[in-house]
């Protein structure tokens, strides 16, 4: 995982917990044969594709509802 992307997928997300519990669920998504949501080159990990996903604002969390 490049620090780099979790840094910018970061500033998106400032409270680790979510953006933890966001990149594992996608993480899953993903090693169950879901298809990525950006361009990947094979050097790039499920959790890169994760948070790229992230950062380019293809996934996002849902809020909530009370």
């Amino acid at each position: 995982m490049k620090s780099e992307l979790v840094e910018k997928a970061a500033e998106i997300y400032p409270d680790p917990q979510v953006l933890i519990n966001m990149v594992s669920k996608r993480v899953q998504q993903l090693n169950s044969g879901r298809s990525p949501l950006i361009d990947t080159v094979p050097s790039m990990g499920a959790a890169d594709i994760a948070l790229t996903e992230i950062i380019e604002g293809k996934i996002r969390r849902v809020e909530p509802t009370s």
